[in-house]
């Protein structure tokens, strides 16, 4: 069959999911009340489920009432047991399937329950929609004229008490259904390489002369192979490599610090990046617009959503308020209940409304990840986009970073300590930092209330992080790859120390 004509079929099939979804765009709260009464008939006869009597539960109301709010640690008890073989504990269908996860820098692993409804109805319509979307806002897209480029994890599937685990991409990997592996490269046994470094070579030597047509990857990572893949080739910009390239989908760590050097290495004015925001817990939100900066919230993916407001996070006040609640411009954390039995679930995301008809989110951070030493409220989206514009205006690029806190220490006042590894160095360091600073104000008024006059906090420290610093970093603690990402904020200064400490010795 011509490709020409599977193109055609492929978008025309995709297609006809945009009906079910200007379903949940018309009827956004009561398809998720639906949902999460769903979920409660299905799981009443579940230990869970018994524990807090989901038979007589009819409402929102007593659901929150009965259910308490819980992190990984609450849950691990019943997730170590069906890891054991135990089954119908959270989830009425037998789970066999953990995604291994232990968000940036946490030693302890975490084990996502993955349910086959939740791979199916959630993981990979997720991948389906994102097509559908991209393909109705891009009606000549010729994208199944050839493959899609994909970095994942560099984990393989580990088996335990005929429970499997692993990355959650080598997890989608193992499950993929045909369809998605033929439009794929590279191959199966190389996107599931464990070794970090022998993976790039062997994806560069097998997709080289594919005719690749679209990327999906975390940012930073796909920066990594790409750059490798020019040095390899010899070749000016990607587009001399797969002159067919017309969009990236990308997720995983914000796009704002990259966005310049994707636009160099990809030269073409209409050049398409599409986000999405997925993770081990579930696929909740995609771009569903061109040259978006805000994601849909996907209602109808097996997930109920709650959302705790963060000046609340972690009090005893605290309060988790349903989708219809929310107000736009506001930071919460997310609060998720799952076709794979996370009930009432803390995934440590946060994000804000952009819009609420539909409703739109910006991913802003994480509960653990951001700077609240000083009452300055430092979020990750704020750094991020600090971190693009100071690039911009100073001419220069940044391969990671990461901020921690300089604590008051008698009459001495705080500060926020940087450290920044450049592909390209600022030419003027003390220029650079006046400007972030500047920046960082511009965006943040409780970071600018509390510098004004240095008042509460002194400007900004700046350190300039010798070449594969972070990569190094990450490489001892057996954590390269494409789902692992770099600690941007934190109330300690661990991270902060581990990576100075390493600097010093090498650089002595």
């Amino acid at each position: 069959m011509p490709l020409t004509i599977i193109n055609s079929f492929a978008s025309w099939v995709l297609k006809q999911r945009i009906h079910q979804i200007e379903l949940f765009l018309k009827y956004p709260n009561e398809v998720q009340e639906e949902l999460l009464m769903n979920l409660i008939r299905l799981s009443e006869n579940t230990f869970v489920g018994k524990k807090y009597d989901y038979f007589s539960i009819k409402s929102y109301k007593t659901f929150t009432e009965r259910v308490p709010i819980s992190t990984y640690e609450d849950l691990e008890p019943l997730i170590e047991l069906t890891r054991k073989g135990e089954q119908n504990i959270f989830w009425n269908t037998p789970i066999k399937w953990f995604a291994k996860s232990s968000g940036t820098t946490n030693a302890k692993s975490k084990f996502i329950p993955v349910s086959n409804e939740a791979l199916e109805d959630c993981h990979y319509k997720g991948t389906k929609d994102l097509l559908c979307l991209y393909l109705n806002n891009n009606e000549n897209s010729e994208l199944f004229l050839g493959k899609s480029l994909r970095l994942g994890g560099s984990s393989q599937i580990y088996e335990d008490n005929n429970s499997f685990f692993g990355d959650l991409s080598a997890i989608l990997i193992e499950n993929m259904p045909i369809w998605a592996e033929y439009s794929s490269t590279p191959s199966n046994k190389v996107s599931l390489m464990s070794d970090w470094e022998t993976k790039i070579a062997a994806i560069i030597n097998e997709t080289k002369n594919e005719n690749v047509t679209s990327f999906a990857g975390v940012p930073s990572w796909l920066l990594v192979l790409m750059n490798k893949m020019l040095e390899e080739t010899g070749k000016g910009n990607l587009l001399e490599i797969w002159p067919s390239l017309e969009v990236y989908f990308h997720g995983g760590v914000s796009f704002d610090p990259y966005r310049e050097q994707y636009k160099r290495i990809l030269p073409k004015s209409d050049f398409k990046y599409y986000e999405i925001y997925n993770a081990s817990e579930g696929f909740f939100a995609i771009q569903d617009l061109n040259n978006s900066n805000d994601l849909l919230l996907m209602l109808d993916y097996g997930i109920f959503y709650e959302f705790i407001p963060m000046d609340t996070f972690g009090k005893e006040n605290q309060i988790a308020v349903r989708l219809e609640d929310v107000v736009l411009d506001k930071n919460y954390a997310i609060v998720i209940t799952t076709n794979s039995g996370l009930w009432r679930y803390m995934i440590g995301d946060t994000v804000r409304f952009t819009s609420l008809n539909p409703y739109r989110i910006r991913v802003t951070g994480r509960t653990k990840h951001h700077i609240n030493v000083f009452g300055e409220e430092l979020m990750v989206e704020n750094s991020d986009k600090a971190i693009a514009i100071t690039c911009k205006i100073t001419n220069t690029e940044v391969v990671d970073y990461t901020v921690a806190p300089v604590f008051m220490i008698d009459k001495e006042k705080g500060a926020h300590e940087w450290i920044i590894e450049f592909k390209k160095n600022p030419e003027n360091r003390e220029q650079f930092q006046k400007i972030l600073d500047q920046t960082l104000q511009s965006l943040n008024s409780d970071y600018e209330a509390k510098r004004y006059n240095n008042m509460t906090l002194n400007p900004l420290i700046l350190n300039i992080a010798r070449p594969n610093l972070f990569y190094d970093w990450l490489k001892e603690k057996d954590k390269l790859g494409g789902q692992h990402k770099i600690p941007r904020l934190s109330n300690q200064r661990d991270y902060l120390e581990q990576l100075k400490n390493m600097q010093l010795i090498v650089s002595r």
